[in-house]
């Protein structure tokens, strides 16, 4: 179960650090691009809505069977809450905070980095951690692709019918979930307190 919980814990750190760069990325682009944001979250959000298998049996003739797969769908599953919440994090700072900045001089840039990033971290952690929940789940399903991790044992589990085997490995991975909301859950109240709720 040790090696299982390695192969699960890199591939859902693999997952969580690509979509948080292209995610929060795409949301900074998207902000200076505002007429193409809605189509965009339109289009990640019609990602969204295909269901978790069927998206694993459409990549396997690009990535194979293994984790490729698997990452690349956590990947895009992720892409939404983390895309969104930076976008909208950065467009609903609060004016008075903008105007003060640009009373002091700052250029647009410095106001960018300095104060509505700061100020939109409460959200985009919120969106983080819908997508560490989604991409637990993803990365579990993964074992039905020959992904290795937690999935694997629970898969295994059910073809031989073993009881134990389903009961640690569907309670280990949905502590792991519990585990890591909680943590991101402390970080964005900690933002929270210091930068305010939306």
């Amino acid at each position: 179960m040790t090696l299982r919980t390695i192969e699960h814990l890199t591939m859902f750190s693999i997952a969580i650090v690509l979509a948080s760069i292209i995610g929060i990325f795409l949301g900074l682009f998207l902000y200076s691009r505002p007429k193409i944001a809605h189509p965009t979250l339109n289009l990640l959000n019609l990602v969204e809505t295909i269901p978790d298998i069927p998206l694993l049996v459409l990549l396997l003739p690009i990535f194979g069977l293994g984790s490729g797969p698997t990452i690349v769908a956590s990947v895009l599953y992720s892409l939404l809450p983390i895309t969104r919440n930076t976008y909208t994090g950065l467009k609903e700072v609060d004016l008075k905070y903008v105007d003060i900045a640009r009373a002091m001089g700052l250029s647009e840039k410095d106001i960018l980095f300095k104060v509505r990033i700061p100020l939109s971290l409460p959200m985009i952690v919120g969106g983080l951690r819908i997508a560490l929940v989604f991409t637990m789940g993803v990365v579990t399903l993964g074992g039905l692709i020959a992904a290795g991790g937690l999935g694997a044992a629970l898969i295994a589990g059910i073809q031989l019918y073993k009881i134990n085997t389903i009961l640690v490995a569907g309670l280990w991975t949905g502590l792991l979930a519990v585990i890591f909301d909680g943590l991101a859950g402390i970080v964005e109240k900690r933002l929270q307190r210091r930068y305010g709720i939306w």
